[in-house]
């Protein structure tokens, strides 16, 4: 079975999230880094910056005389870490093979969907899009290397002044093809002193470098000549492995307008805790501890938990913890920000007496069958009757 990896990168990560942060910017010069006064160099750059000449890395001494309007934004790390989170955790929907490389970078191994990986790919952007209001772009392929390449090659060729939101996808089979016509810097590994020999020698393609002899090659890499002429044909062979272990499954909702709703409230919890389910079931997880999060409309913020007498991974019975937590904890007539539904204590499932319970028996199967549907037709398919008559969460208008 042909692989097919995707590589997600967010587009000006430090500063889709600025904007987000302070819409003012928008449309603007800016760049998130330390001030020129203290040596400061650019963290990242509005798409506007990079047209005038800045680049993240740079001085930010440098920048300014580049672009003399420059807005500098001081960086905050944490907002990034936490908004990083809920993208990865987006991600996680997809597979349980992901792999995260930076705040702002992933890898996913989708070879056991069933779409197509392009599908996949405009599917995993627009959620992305939607649900948290940040543009990304992906490359596909049937390895890390290519699809990793085809994204920065997709979105090296945006030159607008806007976020790019490429999807690149590289046919099975026309991987060598792809990387031929581009420049040996483009390979992983081959920084510009590298390139710069390999120019001087009349190598400046990757396709160049892919018909070099082996002892040729070791000239350039030494022992490290075979991978990197396997790289040059466009074959790559690394796995897509976790970087961490799952300690929890979360997902949380932010309204465009706070609300006291009891009925929205309620309703986005139950889709909360679905999603919840749905996520560890397909992670093959089970979890002993339920949480939910309040965020109130001046940002206090309140999280509770509860303890289950038996390991589940059912959404009515994370739902019963979570509704049973919200009404014990909510205050009434105030307004929600945010709420959040999580479920820690993770482990394999296990069977215990309570599992011959035909009741419970016949919800697992259901749950499972629902599932199935899901992964064939798309998450939503299918919709409980409870959440037709409740409202959705509102979400503001796409950037």
């Amino acid at each position: 079975m042909e692989r097919k990896i995707l590589h997600l990168d967010l587009d000006a990560f430090f500063c889709a999230v600025e904007e987000l942060l302070d819409p003012s910017l928008k449309g603007k010069a800016f760049a998130v880094g330390g001030s020129p006064k203290s040596r400061g160099v650019v963290s990242s750059c509005s798409y506007p910056a990079r047209l005038r000449g800045v680049h993240s890395a740079m001085p930010m001494g440098r920048a300014l005389e580049l672009c003399p309007d420059l807005i500098v934004v001081h960086h905050r790390f944490g907002v990034y870490g936490e908004t990083s989170d809920k993208v990865m955790d987006i991600l996680r929907d997809y597979t349980p093979l992901f792999q995260q490389v930076s705040v702002d970078e992933a890898f996913l191994d989708v070879s056991d969907l069933p779409q197509p990986i392009g599908a996949i790919a405009r599917d995993m952007q627009q959620r992305i899009e939607h649900e948290l209001h940040l543009p990304c772009s992906i490359g596909a392929a049937t390895n890390k290397l290519v699809a990793k390449v085809a994204n920065d090659y997709g979105k090296s060729r945006i030159r607008t002044g806007q976020a790019p939101r490429q999807i690149t996808v590289v046919p099975p089979g026309t991987e060598a093809d792809f990387l031929a016509p581009l420049d040996v810097q483009a390979l992983w590994g081959i920084g510009p002193k590298t390139a710069q020999r390999l120019h001087s020698r009349g190598i400046h393609t990757i396709g160049q470098l892919a018909e070099l002899p082996l002892a040729e090659l070791e000239h350039f890499f030494g022992k490290n000549a075979a991978e990197v002429q396997e790289s040059a044909r466009g074959i790559d062979r690394s796995p897509v492995h976790s970087s961490r272990e799952v300690k929890s499954v979360s997902n949380e909702v932010t309204f465009s307008r706070d609300t006291s709703d009891m009925e929205q409230l309620l309703g986005t919890l139950r889709q909360l805790s679905d999603k919840v389910g749905y996520r560890m079931r397909q992670a093959r997880l089970m979890g002993g501890v339920v949480q939910i999060k309040l965020r109130y409309g001046d940002f206090t913020t309140l999280t509770r938990q509860r303890a289950l007498p038996t390991p589940t991974n059912l959404d009515d019975e994370i739902y019963a913890a979570v509704e049973k937590l919200f009404l014990d904890n909510l205050t009434p007539e105030r307004n929600v920000r945010l709420v959040g539904v999580g479920v820690s204590q993770l482990s394999q499932p296990f069977q215990q007496l309570e599992l011959w319970d035909d009741s419970r028996g016949q919800a697992e199967q259901l749950a499972l069958a629902i599932d199935a549907l899901k992964e064939k037709y798309g998450k939503n398919i299918i919709t409980r009757g409870s959440q037709m008559k409740s409202r959705p969460p509102k979400r503001g208008k796409k950037d």
